[in-house]
This record gives C-alpha cells, structure tokens and sequence, in this order.
C-alpha cells in the first residue's frame, strides 16, 4: 500500500469515528481501519501487535477505571455525591458551575482525565438532575474540557503524559516546577472560556433538595477505593511504576470487598462497562504504527531539529493540531519516538500540545470519546460539528497561556 493511501485509510477511518455513519459506535471504524491496513499489507500482523501491545498499559487502565465507575453508580456514591454538591449550591446556577469545575480538577489531578470522563461525568448527571437542571449540558461540558486542561498538573493526571515522557518522566518536584504555572494558565483560562460561552445558562436559580441519604455500606467501601486508588496511583506515579496493573487491581479489590460485605453479585456490572473504547484504543495505536513504519515520528525529529527557537512553539502548536486528528495517545507515542534527543522544553511543549490541543475537536483525546460514551447513558448527545464551535473558542487561548507560561517558567 503506498504512503498516500495509508494516509487516506487513517483520515477515513478517524472521518467516521468523529461523524459515526449510520449511528455505528466508535470503535468499529477504528478497528476496521486497523484491520484493513495489516491486509493490505501496509503493516506485518507482528509489527500490529506489536503497536497494540504498546497500549497494554492503557487498558488495563481504562478497565480499572470503567469497573471503579460503575460499581460506583450501581452502590449510590453518584447520588450522594450530587446530593451534597446541590445542596452546597443553594440554588445558584453559576455557584454550582463552579463547585463542579472545582471537583472536575480534583478528579483529574489526582485519579486521571479519564476518571474524569468515566467517573465524574455520571456524577455531574446526577447532580443536574437533583437541582432539576432544565439544561444540563453547560456542566456536563465541563468534565469535557477539564479533562484535557488540568491533565498535565501530575504525571499520573493523563496517560498520555507517561507515552511522552517515557523513561525520562522528570520527578515530582522537577514537574511541578516545569508545569506548575502552565496548569494554573490552563484552568484557569478555560474556566473563563467556559463561563463566557454558557454564561445564558447560568443565570436561572434550581430547585435546593432536601436531606442527603447517608450513603450504603457498599457506597463507602466504594468511596473509600476510590481513595485508596488515588493515593495507589500517586505511590506508583512517585515510584515510576506504569499505572494500568495498580488501578486493575484497584477496581478488582474494591468490587471483591463490596459483594463480600453486601452480599451482592458484582460480576453484573461488566454488562455494563463500555468495552469498546478497548478496541477502540487498539486500532488508533495500529493506525499509528502504520504512519510510524512511513517514517512519520522520523521526519517530525527532523523538522523540530530544524525548526526556528528549537522548535518550542512549532512543536507545542503542531502536536495540538495533530492530536485532533489521529487523537492525542497515538500522538503522544509518536512524540515520545521523535523527540527522544529533544530538549526538556521542547519535549514539555509537545506534553501541554497533547494534553490540551484535544479540547478543540470531540475525538482529540480518549478522555472526550469516554465523556461521550458516558453522555449516551443518560441520553445525551453532542454533535462534533456543536463541540468544535465551542472548542474553538475554548482551547486555543488557553493552548497559548499554557505554552507562554511553560516557557516563562523554561
């Protein structure tokens, strides 16, 4: 298969996981597209095994997650959750919208950005819903774009952040020094985007509930699990463990101490789980190693090497753009190949490119097609056309904070 049509099986394959003809899920023309590349020959079966292998990380991730999710929902931690949130808004329609961007951030600093999709998006559905939230969606976007926009304040605060860095992941100290003030730029430059385009929605008052329910004893083995796991995610982040087996294990021991105390049968809840962000995640890493075998991550070395100011801005803007359309893991491992001898700078432009480029289309990161997934569930939809209207107006000032704040601080 020559390069030009390697390049239109990529392009076709993501055309249809952001436009979904025909109401197809995502992952089929992701895996479709992976599968057609390795028959006609464009990569060795071995190789695309290879390039899936390297997503092994990724979804032992996304499985502990998905099961920490909805064991959380199935036991009422959401309901709760939402029920002290609401109440804590008295009725104010912006108070709310800030109490939930505020938790949006904790979710991802400290449990990842897509805890923030899988787990924080249900929950900001149920707080909606307890204030009798005639438009839910102006806080619902938020578990969106905080996702991508607080992502890089931790090393364990996007996955992506472990592609690119690899073996060279700086320390805690050495990343809060590097990123710290380009994270507060981000949030909060997207904090005010967000406000100014749902600011109509902000302005009617909600119904206050009455009493929180005390949460079950299942609900707070869960919530404590999930405790457990951000601070197992922080040890392993601080030891430079990978974080797929700790969040498995994780999901695994909290739902095996839920049905040993409530006696209830958790094994149900892999009904529910959305399985097909697995091959999903697959067939973008094969679609990858595709344009990798074109000498893609190559060429990009080689454009940075010569790139004017060393490539910072070029490679912190290029990446963003990149993200949106071969999504921002995929883009991450390429960065990670090309920018191996790069400098620290350089390669902390090209981590705030992958992290916070995505905001701008529905399929730039894992962590917005997990947000829509989660969305479907509680009969919610966003078209790509409506999200690339907001992210345009959204991610690209708070791209550029970013960036001038990393290199202020360079």
């Amino acid at each position: 298969m020559s390069a030009l049509a390697v390049w239109g099986v990529v392009l076709a394959s993501l055309g249809c996981v952001l436009i979904r003809p025909w109401g197809m899920r995502e992952w089929v023309p992701a895996l479709a597209g992976a599968v057609l590349l390795v028959l006609s020959g464009a990569l060795p079966p071995r190789a695309a095994l290879a390039a899936m292998g390297q997503g092994g990380d990724v979804y032992l991730f996304l499985t502990g997650m998905m099961l920490l999710a909805e064991l959380a929902a199935d036991q009422g931690v959401f309901t709760w959750a939402a029920g002290l949130v609401a109440r804590a808004a008295d009725g104010s329609a912006l108070r709310l919208f800030v109490l939930i961007y505020a938790m949006a951030v904790m979710v991802t600093v400290f449990l990842s950005n897509d805890a923030t999709a899988v787990v924080f998006t249900p929950a900001v559905a149920a707080m909606a819903g307890a204030v009798r939230a005639a438009n839910r969606l102006p806080y619902l976007l938020i578990c969106a774009f905080v996702a991508n926009a607080a992502s890089f304040v931790l090393p364990i605060s996007n996955p992506a952040n472990l592609v690119v860095f690899g073996a060279a992941l700086p320390d805690l100290r050495h990343w809060l020094g590097a990123f710290g003030l380009a994270s507060v730029a981000a949030i909060a430059v997207t904090f005010l985007a967000l406000w100014f385009t749902q600011r109509d929605g902000l302005r009617q008052r909600f119904a206050v509930p009455e009493a929180v329910a005390p949460l079950s004893r299942g609900g707070k083995l869960t919530l404590a699990g999930l405790g457990g796991m951000a601070g197992l995610l922080l040890t392993a982040s601080g030891l430079g463990w990978r974080l797929g087996l700790p969040t498995l294990c994780a999901g695994l021991g909290t739902a095996a101490l839920v049905a040993l105390f409530t006696r209830q049968p958790v094994w149900r809840l892999a009904r529910e789980m959305s399985w097909g962000v697995l091959p999903l995640v697959a067939g973008l890493f094969v679609m990858v190693g595709a344009l990798d075998r074109l000498g893609l991550a190559g060429r990009l070395g080689q454009w940075v090497a010569h790139a004017p100011g060393g490539g910072f801005w070029a490679v912190g803007l290029g990446l963003a753009g990149l993200s949106n359309l071969v999504n921002n893991l995929p883009t991450g491992l390429l960065a990670g190949h090309a920018l191996g001898q790069a400098g620290t700078a350089v390669t902390g432009a090209a981590l705030i490119g992958v992290d916070l480029g995505p905001n701008l289309s529905i399929t730039g990161s894992l962590a917005t097609l997990l947000w829509l997934t989660a969305l479907r569930k509680h009969g919610l939809s966003v078209s790509a056309w409506r999200f690339l209207r907001l992210g345009t107006v959204v991610m690209p000032p708070a791209l550029l904070a970013a960036l001038a704040a990393l290199w202020l601080a360079g």
